[in-house]
């Protein structure tokens, strides 16, 4: 099969509701192989960051906050979006800093992931910082509420196994910084 031959069509896109994170858009796409038309929602979102950020002493930074989609605390590592016109790059020292009072160190980049195709129009770019100390308090927005975590790998790694860290961004950058499971490994459930 030809990848023309998975390839949609769009006929037609009409924006939806604008929402606080998200623009919705209605796109009519016609399927490759069928001709019929379907409707498919894509929420155009900004990019993203997601920061894997250890410190002199080896511990990583780690947030634990309420999530509305999940409505549970997660536990996860930093993340935030790239404001308008800003670099990823700073909005992940920003967020490092805003969310956690963590800055400083060494940067790299990790690349980027998709964080999710089959809706998402925007990418998340993996950063990774380390050497960061603390050097000021939290400047949380209004809306947030953020407890910061330092853990070992080892503790990460059993924050994954028993369900406690189950963010895939926060996982996809981790995964390019740490070995984070053995291939026989038991995975706990939610």
């Amino acid at each position: 099969m030809s990848d023309d031959a998975l390839k949609w069509r769009r006929i037609a896109s009409e924006p939806g509701p604008e929402l606080p994170l998200f623009q919705v858009r209605f796109d009519r796409m016609r399927h490759p192989r069928s001709e019929a038309d379907f409707t498919r929602v894509v929420l155009e979102a900004p990019d993203w960051v997601t920061i894997v950020a250890i410190t002199k002493d080896g511990d990583i930074v780690m947030v634990e906050q309420y999530r509305f989609g999940v409505e549970d605390l997660t536990l996860e590592p930093v993340g935030g979006i790239v404001d308008e016109g800003e670099e990823s790059i700073e909005a992940a020292k920003r967020e490092l800093l805003e969310e956690t009072g963590f800055g400083e160190g060494q940067w790299r980049s990790l690349g980027v992931v998709q964080a999710n195709p089959a809706i998402h129009n925007n990418l998340c770019h993996l950063w990774c910082a380390t050497g960061v100390r603390r050097i000021q308090d939290q400047q949380l927005d209004s809306g947030e509420a953020i407890k910061v975590h330092l853990m070992s790998i080892d503790e990460v790694r059993n924050a994954i196994a028993d369900g406690r860290f189950l963010h895939p961004l926060g996982q996809a950058a981790m995964s390019r910084v740490y070995k984070l499971w053995e291939s026989d490994q038991q995975w706990g459930h939610r």
